[in-house]
């Protein structure tokens, strides 16, 4: 029955990932009830994370979201500091950092409610590639140390430093968490903090959500992104505030 949990979890967070974030929420939860513990389980979640962005940048970049150049100059950065932060997670302990996320989460939905165009749309701005570099780069660092909840950081960085519309922003963001993803699953492997057998049960499942939520961000348009993002981000700020 937990692995069947574990898949069926793996599709929620695979959809719920490519339209917003937040996705291991549903999954670091049963891997833990499996016996896993969190360094364990944050290693197994990245198998996941990774097949699933590999389905989702395939079928973005097909329907020519995104392009590979942008792209991939915004990874850079997030994956140089992803790996710094897979070597910090190994030590730390993260419960005074989830608070922390848990309050900027909140001031994050309320610009999601008071600027909506901005995410739906995108807007002009003067890009410098030196702050572009630092803020993803600090957004990396995070992915790398906890992973969840990365995509909203990602999300409110690609739109408001590179002034992308949300459908744009989500296609950049799976490209960008495969990039980093598959340097710090590496980094957890080696130091043996992966069950191979659980993290491809739950990959199995992410690839099928990342499907369908790929197919979703596509036809149904930028405003139930949006409404989706926000719903992910209340229950992510309750989340990390509560437990």
């Amino acid at each position: 029955m937990f692995y069947l949990l574990l898949f069926v979890s793996g599709i929620g967070a695979g959809f719920v990932n490519v339209l917003a974030g937040g996705g291991s929420m549903l999954t670091l939860p049963i891997l833990s009830l499996m016996g896993l513990d969190l360094s364990v389980a944050n290693g197994t979640n990245r198998v996941g994370i990774l097949l699933q962005n590999v389905v989702s940048s395939i079928n973005f970049h097909k329907n020519k979201v995104f392009k590979a150049k942008e792209a991939i100059f915004l990874a850079i950065p997030a994956t140089i500091g992803a790996i710094f932060g897979t070597f910090t997670v190994l030590n730390i302990n993260k419960d005074i950092l989830e608070k922390i996320v848990g309050i900027i989460f909140l001031f994050m939905s309320f610009f999601i409610l008071y600027k909506p165009k901005v995410w739906e749309e995108g807007k002009k701005v003067k890009k410098n590639y030196l702050i572009s570099f630092f803020v993803f780069f600090i957004v990396g660092f995070y992915g790398g140390f906890i992973q969840a909840g990365v995509g909203f950081f990602l999300i409110a960085s690609l739109v408001f430093v590179e002034g992308n519309d949300i459908i744009k922003t989500n296609a950049l963001k799976v490209f960008i968490v495969l990039c980093y993803t598959s340097f710090s699953f590496i980094i957890f492997l080696t130091n043996g903090k992966v069950d191979i057998l659980k993290g491809i049960i739950l990959a199995t499942g992410t690839m099928v959500g990342a499907k369908i939520g790929t197919k979703a961000t596509l036809k149904s348009g930028a405003k139930f992104v949006r409404i989706v993002v926000f719903i992910m981000i209340i229950i992510s700020a309750t989340k990390y505030l509560i437990y």
